[in-house]
């Protein structure tokens, strides 16, 4: 046989078995790529109690000054509150409220003098309006606040603000004094003469002379004091950490898991064959890793995370 005929047959072999292992089809899929659009990171609602904080920047300052609020709506008539010699040891009393033929009687707390007048007398005031300044005797933590932390601070509970002294004692529990309030300068009238003098004989005041007033205006602050074992420095800088709201046992998910805010959110919520749901849901308080779910998922679900995401503005 002829040897080139020999080789034209080897190579057409060749030639065919190349063909018989090369396929035209579909490349098969790697076993380790999930799907597009497949969920890989999910949790679950659990359920804890839950702790909305406000962090403030005091100074440890002396005699602070603080307001008192009226403790119902109603027309406030003041006292004649006599000079004091020393630090009171018990409350005095300054103003009564009246509301629907009821008195409210309103003191200044012990370890504290009366300051001034708010609002002038027989005024109509609300619940909680400041209508008197006092100064409290010795040492105070005072933190200035700004407007957006005023209403998230104005209802702390009382008792739950804990204070720590830059480089010193701490953290300890530091209790509210008075209301969180701006206040004016508070002023107190001059008492009446005993004897009415001939209106002739008195000299009228000078053009420069400054109103009556036991107490400067304040900015919008919070004041706490300290317990009696702690030892504060005048000037010392502090820091305060107030609990705003609580919710025990609350169903919370974690903060990645949720889109939007301000009471309102959307969560995608994955079903048994990995599709994805977007429900809306009421949101809570939040410590920052974690956001309480007030209404929307009953606990059992299954949730992507992260959370959807929303659609842009529309552009007007």
């Amino acid at each position: 046989m002829d040897n080139a005929f020999v080789r034209a047959c080897g190579l057409a072999a060749v030639a065919l078995a190349a063909a018989a292992c090369t396929s035209t089809g579909p490349e098969p899929l790697d076993p380790d790529l999930a799907p597009r659009g497949t969920v890989r990171t999910t949790a679950e609602p659990t359920r804890q109690d839950l702790t909305n904080k406000v962090s403030l920047t005091g100074t440890v300052t002396m005699n602070p000054v603080f307001g008192i609020a009226s403790p119902v709506a109603g027309q406030v008539r003041y006292l004649v509150v006599p000079e004091t010699t020393g630090t009171p040891t018990r409350p005095t009393r300054f103003a009564t409220v009246w509301d629907q033929g009821r008195p409210n009687n309103v003191d200044v707390p012990a370890g504290a003098t009366f300051g001034g007048r708010l609002v002038d007398d027989r005024a109509t005031v609300t619940a909680g309006m400041p209508i008197a300044s006092a100064r409290h005797a010795g040492y105070g933590i005072v933190a200035d606040i700004d407007g957006e932390q005023a209403y998230r601070i104005a209802d702390a509970a009382r008792g739950t603000v804990q204070a720590q002294i830059k480089n010193g004692p701490g953290p300890f529990a530091c209790a509210l004094l008075g209301t969180i309030a701006a206040l004016p300068p508070g002023t107190v009238p001059a008492p009446p003469p005993r004897d009415v003098p001939d209106p002739a004989d008195v000299p009228p005041p000078p053009d420069d002379a400054p109103p009556a007033s036991s107490s400067e205006p304040t900015g919008l602050r919070l004041v706490c004091t300290a317990p009696a074992d702690v030892r504060l420095i005048n000037g010392a800088t502090a820091t305060l950490e107030l609990v705003t709201a609580t919710a025990l046992d609350a169903l919370v998910v974690p903060i990645e898991a949720v889109a939007g805010g301000q009471g309102r959110g959307k969560v995608d919520v994955v079903g048994p064959d990995g599709a994805k749901q977007t429900r809306d849901v009421e949101l809570g308080l939040t410590d920052g890793r974690v956001v309480e779910i007030r209404s929307g998922l009953a606990g059992d679900e299954t949730l992507a995370v992260p959370g959807p995401d929303l659609p842009p503005a529309a552009d007007r």
